[in-house]
């Protein structure tokens, strides 16, 4: 394998960003969402503020960039219990989106960047990670969790353009170990 890494995303990275999660959701979502949802994706706005955050990490292989996540402290109605009430490290929680394109995948760039953005959100005062998942993309939950992230038995049901989206949320500890 070439070089691989993990930045933060700059304002140079941001078309090849957005070019990687509309295809990839169009590819891996097209079972699971209506192709108008699928149009119309984040906009370059919305990844720009993201970035400008300092937000989003970006996976590397050689000179290609090949995944991202996005990563910061979980907002209240993310972390909130089925009931609606906040757990006590609510305010120490993260939520942690990863995304690689699928000719990259099993390369070990997705456990990298949580690795990446687990260790930045430690050092930021975070203690455990969320990550909401469809329930039927098996590829995803195995991900989570092969690094120790489990469903923590809390599920939604997304409205995406009139079909229902049923989502489990995944937590686990801000302790990533990369495969020597």
């Amino acid at each position: 394998m070439a070089d691989a890494g993990v930045q933060i995303a700059t304002a140079a990275d941001l078309a090849e960003i957005i070019r990687i999660h509309r295809e990839t959701w169009r590819l891996a979502y097209a079972q699971l969402l209506p192709q108008e949802i699928l149009d119309t994706l984040d906009t370059e706005e919305a990844w720009s503020l993201a970035v400008q955050q300092e937000a989003v990490l970006r996976a590397t292989e050689g000179e290609w960039t090949v995944g991202f996540a996005v990563a910061s402290k979980a907002p209240d109605d993310e972390v909130a219990k089925a009931d609606g009430t906040l757990p006590e490290d609510a305010e120490t929680t993260a939520l942690i989106s990863v995304l690689v394109e699928p000719r990259w995948g099993r390369r070990g760039h997705g456990t990298r960047l949580v690795a990446e953005a687990a260790k930045r959100l430690k050092e930021s005062g975070a203690t455990r990670g969320i990550a909401w998942v469809p329930e039927a993309d098996e590829a995803s939950r195995n991900f989570y969790e092969r690094i120790g992230w489990t469903g923590d038995g809390t599920v939604r049901t997304l409205d995406a353009g009139g079909r229902p989206l049923r989502e489990i949320r995944v937590s686990g500890p801000l302790t990533v170990r990369l495969a020597s």
